[in-house]
C-alpha cells in the first residue's frame, strides 16, 4: 500500500504583501519607550524631586496601559503579560495609586 495522496486543490502560498510585513523588533518599540519613561521617572526620583518621579512613572504605566489596550497581539511585544484587560486593569490601578502617592507627598 502506497502513501495516499490528497485528492483536494492545492492552494499556492501567497507571498506576504511587503507594504504589511513588519520587522519583528518593531514590536518592542512600545515597550522600550514606556521603559525610557519609567527610566527617567526613576532619575527624576533619585534627583530629590518626590512629586514630578511618581508622576512621570505613573505617566508611563498610562502609556503602557494606552499600548496595551490599543495595539494588536502581534504589534504589543513584551508589554503583553496576562489577558488583555488584565493586564490594562493592573497598569491604570498602578498608575492611579502612584498619582495619588505623588499628590499627598509632602514637599520637600
Amino acid at each position: 500500500m502506497g502513501a495516499r495522496q490528497s485528492h483536494a486543490p492545492q492552494e499556492p502560498e501567497q507571498e506576504p504583501d511587503p507594504r504589511t510585513e513588519v520587522p519583528g523588533w518593531l514590536a518592542q518599540v512600545p515597550y522600550f519607550l514606556v521603559l525610557a519613561m519609567m527610566a527617567a521617572g526613576i532619575v527624576v526620583v533619585a534627583a530629590a524631586y518626590f512629586k514630578r518621579g511618581p508622576a512621570l512613572i505613573a505617566g508611563a504605566l498610562l502609556l503602557a496601559a494606552v499600548f496595551r489596550g490599543v495595539l494588536p497581539q502581534e504589534r504589543i511585544g513584551m508589554l503583553a503579560v496576562r489577558r488583555r484587560w488584565i493586564d490594562v486593569t493592573i497598569l491604570v490601578t498602578l498608575a492611579v495609586l502612584l498619582i495619588v502617592l505623588a499628590w499627598v507627598a509632602p514637599q520637600l
